[in-house]
């Protein structure tokens, strides 16, 4: 029962997962499925085909676009060309109505890759270039150095020799920064090629050797299927400079790797032989080259036929056997002329020449016609090639004078706002300096007028006094004396009467006595000496105080120190201290919520001090932000050289303190 229960459960799990999973998703699997190379080849095209039909249900382009040309890929890597161009055809339509450089550069490497296979060479440089530029454009370094390296083979084979050189070593500097170990291996590989078809054998041994570094650097997991028969490469080179022995060791050399594929195998075993031939040491060869010969058969590699026919017609001839030398000679022609390899036919031509001394003579016409032929198409080839690479220098020229123009007009876009920005910037603060003047010269002028106030008032004050000193003595001194003059006269006077005249004349001399008392009374309080300027001064800042508490609700105190000679202060320090308070107690209404507020002054060492307390809310003085009127008090503190503490607790209150020197009226 917990067997079955089990099983349903797994199966049910399957089902979900089958029909749960998104058409995307569904696309993918099917696509792993095509990769596992142990599948067979069907198999493989089937999982492609339902990949394809999921595919339909999915709308959005650029993933669709995306997993067509990876099962086009698939489809070129399983040789059914008829599926891989009808897809990636698909592909294409999609992206060029995306018009995007990732899918075109990998869409361009679908269709390089198959028209190297075909043999189209021209076609397959086209798209090399042209999947060079899309990964260029979206630094895909990598593959742009791919692209490089198969336009460098291209070049190669038709024996563009510097123009190959080039392009290798361009795509060596881009595999270098990447530290790619595999493609520089190839790359390096290729160059020992080129030094080679150019006869630099030595060079071309220099580069093989380097190429093997690289390959000691691969990881183990792809060093077999990337393998290239480099010490074949090497001996290669070893036998075209007539080193024959040593050709020999690293052919030998080649065969002990346990790994290669047998057209490889085919070839090291026939190159052996050939070089054994050369060498004059004719034991176990024929074997050698019989079975290298039936393995490309096998394989139906025709270039590697025509290779194999090509020696054998050697080695009858060293056999003395120009029949069979001849008969070889002829089928590797054919051979050759049939899948249009230039150089073999040529090489062929000149062996039957040297076979049929009688035809001679046309084999060698044949051979230099062809010979003629083969250069111009070469020639015309490279010229397709510089063709193309100027086309494409033209497009890229463009491009970089588009984005050049683009990158001008954001740039003087950016700079006309920028400048627009600065003048409006500068006419904003022309503007607000001009404020501020107009601001400072109606601060001033308010202060002067305030101090020429001060000054009038002190004057006014002052002839008041001098009028009520004057007032005094004429009470003191003529009206005083005069009445006592008269009452002391009266008091002297012989009166007769009864004792009720007397009585009242007494009464009226008493009288009069009262009267001198309070006359002389008024006139001392008004000959009083006070300093006029403490009681104007304080009386200002005692109205000011008792105005803004009305406003902001708050009671009040002020105390100021008897040791104060406000008469000595001059009246720019007190216009300044009069503003300071004016701003303080503007602050305290508008933010600080008091219920009481106080202003102390006294002196100490020389210096004016005054405090201006409240128990308001409040505030950070770390992180609190300065506003105008702390800026305002501080300007007017600086101006009299004084300096401020601020201490301020949150929900306790504010505490201002300012110093400020004595400034003494007229230096004193």
């Amino acid at each position: 029962m917990d067997r079955f229960l089990l099983t349903l459960y797994l199966f049910c799990v399957f089902i979900c997962q089958i029909y749960c999973q998104t058409p995307l998703q569904k696309v993918n699997q099917h696509i792993e499925q095509a990769k596992d190379i142990k599948k067979k080849i069907d198999f493989r095209k089937h999982e492609l085909n339902k990949a394809c039909l999921y595919l339909n249900t999915i709308k959005k382009d650029s993933i669709k676009a995306d997993r067509l040309i990876e099962i086009a890929y698939r489809y070129y890597q399983l040789k059914d060309s008829i599926q891989f161009l009808e897809v990636n055809k698909k592909a294409e339509v999609l992206t060029n109505k995306l018009q995007s450089d990732y899918l075109y550069g990998y869409l361009h490497w679908n269709y390089s890759s198959y028209y190297k296979k075909q043999s189209n060479f021209l076609e397959a440089y086209i798209h090399f270039n042209k999947a060079y530029i899309h990964f260029e454009k979206i630094n895909k370094t990598r593959n742009a150095g791919i692209m490089l390296y198969g336009m460098a083979q291209i070049k190669g084979y038709y024996k563009d020799f510097a123009g190959s050189e080039l392009l290798n070593i361009r795509a060596t500097k881009i595999f270098k920064k990447l530290n790619d170990n595999l493609n520089l291996y190839k790359l390096h590989n290729h160059l020992g090629i080129l030094q080679r078809d150019i006869k630099e054998y030595d060079k071309a041994i220099v580069c093989y050797n380097k190429a093997i570094e690289y390959y000691q650097n691969i990881p183990k997991n792809i060093k077999k299927e990337s393998y290239i028969e480099i010490y074949n490469n090497i001996a290669n080179a070893y036998f075209e400079k007539k080193e024959f022995q040593k050709a020999l060791i690293f052919y030998n050399q080649e065969l002990k790797n346990k790994n290669l594929r047998k057209d490889q195998f085919a070839r090291i075993i026939h190159n052996r032989a050939y070089c054994k031939l050369k060498m004059l040491d004719t034991i176990g060869i024929f074997k050698d080259f019989e079975k290298a010969l039936r393995i490309r058969e096998t394989l139906n590699n025709k270039a590697g036929i025509v290779y194999s026919k090509k020696h054998l017609s050697d080695f009858y001839l060293f056999k003395k056997d120009s029949l069979k030398a001849f008969r070889l000679a002829e089928e590797a022609n054919s051979l050759a002329k049939e899948i249009k390899n230039g150089v073999d036919y040529l090489t062929t031509l000149k062996q039957l020449a040297n076979l049929d001394p009688q035809n001679s003579k046309k084999y060698l016409d044949r051979y230099i016609e062809f010979n003629d032929s083969l250069v111009s198409a070469e020639r015309r080839m490279r010229n397709k090639f510089t063709r193309i690479e100027f086309e494409t220098d033209e497009y890229i020229e463009e491009t970089e004078r588009l984005t050049q123009q683009r990158i001008w007009i954001l740039v003087s876009s950016i700079g006309g706002l920028l400048i627009l920005s600065l003048l409006y910037f500068l006419r904003v603060q022309k503007v607000n300096n001009e404020k501020l003047r107009i601001e400072a010269e109606h601060q001033k002028a308010n202060e002067e007028v305030y101090v020429l106030t001060l000054q009038q008032q002190a004057r006014v004050e002052e002839e008041r006094i001098k009028e009520r000193n004057r007032i005094s003595e004429e009470l003191h001194d003529g009206i005083l004396g005069k009445l006592f003059g008269t009452r002391f006269g009266l008091g002297f006077l012989p009166l007769e009467g009864n004792d009720e005249t007397l009585e009242k004349h007494q009464s009226l001399l008493d009288e009069l006595q009262d009267i001198e008392k309070e006359i002389r009374d008024v006139s001392h309080k008004l000959s009083d000496n006070f300093n006029n300027t403490d009681i104007n001064f304080t009386s200002i800042i005692k109205q000011l105080l008792e105005d803004k508490s009305i406003i902001g609700t708050f009671t009040h105190s002020i105390h100021f120190s008897q040791a104060i000679s406000w008469k000595q202060i001059d009246e720019v320090t007190k216009a300044n201290i009069y503003r300071i308070i004016q701003e303080a107690l503007q602050n305290i209404i508008k933010h600080a919520k008091a219920t009481h507020v106080s202003l102390h002054f006294e002196i100490k060492n020389d210096q004016l001090v005054l405090k201006i307390k409240d128990d308001g809310v409040g505030f950070d003085t770390k992180k609190g932000k300065r506003g105008i009127g702390i800026k305002n008090i501080k300007s007017r503190i600086e101006k009299l050289k004084g300096s401020i503490k601020i201490k301020s607790e949150i929900n306790v209150g504010t505490t201002l303190q300012i110093n400020t020197p004595c400034i003494k009226k007229d230096g004193q």
